[in-house]
């Protein structure tokens, strides 16, 4: 799977050695979560992007390397901050619980 955790997104296509991918899965109860909204702020917490998670609860950015803050959004759910670090040629896993 290119490096993907088992169950992850696939990587294949993405030359991962080139990029610095940040991804993961959101879930609720140890079910996934689909259409929450996953944001990349950057160090000084500023919006970067947005993405919806997929009906498996999967999303993915593709960030320039150094510290960012992936911010979760869902229906009746608190916000959950989540700090991690983009490294070139790391695939970063984050799973946010919600």
């Amino acid at each position: 799977m290119c490096g993907a955790t088992t169950g992850g997104v696939s990587l294949d296509g993405v030359n991962v050695a080139k990029e610095s991918v940040i991804q993961g899965v959101v879930t609720r109860d140890d079910q996934p979560v689909g259409n929450a909204y996953v944001r990349l702020l950057d160090k000084t917490g500023e919006f970067t992007a947005e993405v919806p998670t997929s009906a498996t609860g999967h999303f993915r950015f593709f960030a320039a390397p150094g510290e960012w803050t992936l911010r979760t959004l869902a229906p009746k759910a608190d916000v959950v901050d989540n700090k991690v670090v983009a490294q070139q040629g790391v695939v970063a896993e984050v799973a946010v619980a919600i």
